[in-house]
């Protein structure tokens, strides 16, 4: 979050295949100021790179507005990866990059318009926070709502499903333990470590807090749900198990299955699958 007034910061690329370094890239760039990504189309993307985007500009987009460390999302379509573009609704003050893309060409257009330029080291983006399970305090009337899962490899389903649940109260989303997922999974699972999948989790703006679950099996989360005391549980098609079923209804909470459905106009994506990309 940032101050009212404070300066206006720029990212650019093509904000394809999102990974959690780069949501921790999005995090600390907006500690500088009001974030705005500057988000390429699926032609500049083509025409820079030389291939197709994996993921269409539509849900690139999606899942770009539903983080929080985000201001606005800009699309444009005559890019030139080391200049910024001309007649900007806002008016940039820093251009933040990772190391990745730092060159010299970014760096003297800066120098000739007058702007800031920072990198992004990778040891810095590569840390995560230590994570702390105490229950965040809010002075919300809304009804607690859980949900559970893995989320491994965060795509426009997950925003989507939490985009959908947060409007029946405010969203703890539970996700399960390095050990549990392997257990549950197999060999392979989780893709990556449970800190970066909270961290994932909580910058989506839809969600209240995020929480790493102590226990095994379908029904890791029990000990959190015990703690947390919701009022709403709730799973999409695939999460629906007996044991989530007997728990809430042992427990008074109420039980709540969501159809599988991607936001209207966007695919229906599967961790799964995309692990093949």
């Amino acid at each position: 979050m940032t101050e009212a007034g404070s300066c206006s910061v720029v990212i650019s690329g093509d904000f394809d295949d999102l990974r959690p370094v780069h949501f921790r890239f999005f995090d600390e760039a907006s500690k500088s100021g009001e974030l705005y990504a500057l988000l390429w189309s699926d032609d500049a993307i083509q025409k820079v790179t030389g291939k197709p985007p994996k993921f269409p500009l539509e849900e690139r987009c999606y899942l770009l507005e539903s983080i929080r460390y985000i201001h606005k999302v800009i699309i444009i379509d005559n890019v030139n990866a080391d200049v910024l573009p001309d007649g900007l609704e806002f008016k940039p003050a820093i251009w933040i990059v990772d190391e990745q893309n730092d060159n010299e060409n970014k760096k003297a257009f800066c120098k000739s318009r007058g702007l800031k330029y920072h990198v992004l080291k990778n040891d810095k983006i590569s840390r995560f926070p230590e994570y702390n399970p105490a229950l965040v305090k809010t002075a919300s009337s809304r009804k607690k709502v859980i949900v559970t899962g893995c989320y491994d490899w965060f795509h426009s389903g997950h925003v989507r499903f939490f985009e959908e649940v947060s409007a029946l109260g405010d969203l703890y989303v539970c996700i399960g333990s390095d050990k549990n997922i392997e257990m549950l999974k197999g060999p392979g699972h989780p893709m990556f470590p449970q800190r970066e999948r909270l961290f994932v989790c909580q910058s989506i703006r839809y969600v209240t807090q995020a929480l790493i679950s102590t226990g095994s099996g379908w029904l890791d989360a029990e000990q959190e749900m015990r703690r947390l005391k919701p009022d709403i549980y709730a799973v999409n098609e695939d999460g629906d198990k007996p044991e989530k079923r007997d728990f809430c209804r042992k427990n008074h909470i109420e039980y709540v299955i969501l159809k599988r459905l991607p936001r209207p106009g966007l695919p229906r994506r599967q961790s799964t699958i995309l692990r093949g990309f």
